[in-house]
C-alpha cells in the first residue's frame, strides 16, 4: 500500500526486455534506506517486488500483465521514474490510499499554466471514466491528485510548483502516455452498485438508496 507521495526521482540504469517481460534496474538512495529483499517499490506508480539492491540501486521484475497494462514497457536506459516505498503503519499519511495496482493508461492532451499551477487534461480509456469525480483521487505515475475537471473522456489535474519539480509528470507534455490507478473506494462502490451479470449471483442489496439511508 502506498499513499502517492512520491519520495524521489529514480533512474534506470539497465533494461533487459523479453516478451512481455522486463527486468529493470534503476539508480536511487532515498528507497534504498531500509531495503530488503521482497520489498515493495512503487515505479511510476507500479507495485514492484525488490529482487536485488546495492547501496545505489535496485532490481525489480516486471510480468506479462504489468507490461501490457502500464506505461513501464515505454522506458529506456537513463528514464526518469518516481519512486516510493510502502508506507510504514506509523507514518503520515499524506495522499490517498494507493495500492500500486495500475487500471489503466491515459495520454495528456493539453498542459497549461495557471497563475503558481500547471493543469493537465488527460484523456483516459473507456472504462476507468465510470470511477471519477469532481474532488475525487486519482493516481497519475504514482503520484496523488485531486480531479478538477471531468468529461466523458477526459479528467483535468493541477500540480503546484513543488510537485512538477519532483515527480516525472512536471517533465511530461502533450502526447506522453501515463500510468492510472482509479480512487479504490470508488472502484468498490461501483462495482457494489453494478448489476451482477450472471443470472446464478444473487444481485447485491446495496443501492445509492441504502447509501443514502444509512448516512452515506
Amino acid at each position: 500500500m502506498f499513499t502517492g507521495i512520491i519520495e524521489e526521482l529514480g533512474t534506470i540504469k539497465s533494461i533487459n526486455k523479453g516478451n512481455e517481460t522486463i527486468v529493470l534496474t534503476i539508480s536511487a538512495q532515498k528507497v534504498l534506506g531500509d531495503v530488503q529483499l521482497g520489498d515493495s517499490i512503487a515505479v511510476n506508480g507500479v507495485c514492484l517486488t525488490v529482487t536485488s539492491f546495492t547501496s545505489h540501486q535496485f532490481t525489480v521484475d516486471v510480468m506479462p500483465e504489468t507490461f501490457r497494462s502500464s506505461t513501464l514497457k515505454l522506458l529506456n536506459n537513463r528514464s526518469t521514474v518516481n519512486l516510493e516505498r510502502a508506507m510504514a503503519a506509523g507514518g503520515r499519511f499524506g495522499g490517498h490510499f494507493v495500492s500500486g495496482h495500475v487500471d489503466g493508461t491515459g495520454v495528456i492532451v493539453e498542459k497549461r499554466p495557471e497563475r503558481n499551477a500547471i493543469y493537465y487534461v488527460i484523456s483516459l480509456q473507456k472504462h476507468i471514466m465510470p470511477y471519477f469525480m469532481l474532488k475525487g483521487s486519482v493516481s497519475i505515475d504514482g503520484t496523488s491528485l485531486t480531479v478538477f475537471d471531468v468529461t466523458k473522456d477526459t479528467i483535468t489535474v493541477s500540480l503546484i510548483p513543488h510537485t512538477a519539480d519532483h515527480t516525472v509528470l512536471g517533465k511530461k507534455g502533450p502526447g506522453d502516455r501515463v500510468n492510472i490507478e482509479c480512487d479504490m473506494l470508488a472502484k468498490y462502490v461501483y462495482r457494489m452498485l453494478s448489476p451482477e451479470k450472471e443470472d446464478n449471483k444473487p444481485k447485491s442489496k446495496m443501492s445509492l438508496d441504502f447509501l443514502q439511508e444509512h448516512g452515506f
